[in-house]
């Protein structure tokens, strides 16, 4: 303050009452995530974060990694893996390779849940059928349960993820051997 009770400029960019009009102050709005999810896309980045007093947002998305060449990707992997890790990565590799199962994958990022609360049954279990539009799941995005319903009748051969754990979108959640 100056000598006759007044504010300057500087006393207010130095007081913490007074809030600075250029900071986000924790508002964001979807269309400025879609802006920045977009950038990611664009410039072909991994992960953002943004961090300022009040406010947090991180976004990471899945990039792919340069393929491979099938000789050395098929030889190397399997023969330094332990048997037990070795067998289930083998039946897991051979569930994905089957064309004839249906995949039902994430349609967002968020919270993989297999039942409706830690307590409940799961809403469904490897070896059971499914009817078209029965809930297999829900993934939780930003508070928001989400049930994730079968496009197709048939039988759950496969759960990818844990439950609990976090999915990405396009990550493939159940497989589906469809009914003949």
């Amino acid at each position: 303050m100056d000598g006759k009770g007044k504010a300057s400029m500087n006393d207010r960019n130095n007081r913490p009452d007074v809030p600075d009009p250029t900071a986000p102050g924790g508002r964001i709005d979807f269309e400025e995530v879609r802006k920045v999810i977009a950038l990611l896309e664009e410039k072909n980045l991994s992960a953002f974060e943004l961090e300022t007093e009040g406010f947090k947002i991180k976004i990471s998305r899945n990039v792919p990694a340069p393929a491979a060449p099938p000789a050395a990707a098929a030889a190397a992997p399997l023969a330094a893996v332990p048997s037990s890790l070795g067998e289930a990565a083998g039946a897991l590799a051979a569930v994905e390779a089957d064309k004839s199962l249906h995949m039902i994958t994430s349609p967002m990022v968020g919270t993989f849940y297999r039942a409706p609360d830690p307590t409940a049954p799961p809403f469904a279990d490897i070896g059971d059928p499914v009817k078209k539009g029965q809930t297999l799941c829900i993934v939780e995005a930003m508070k928001l349960m989400n049930e994730i319903e079968s496009d197709v009748d048939g039988t759950v051969v496969e759960v990818f993820p844990e439950n609990g754990k976090p999915v990405e979108f396009g990550q493939k959640l159940f497989a589906i051997r469809p009914a003949s």
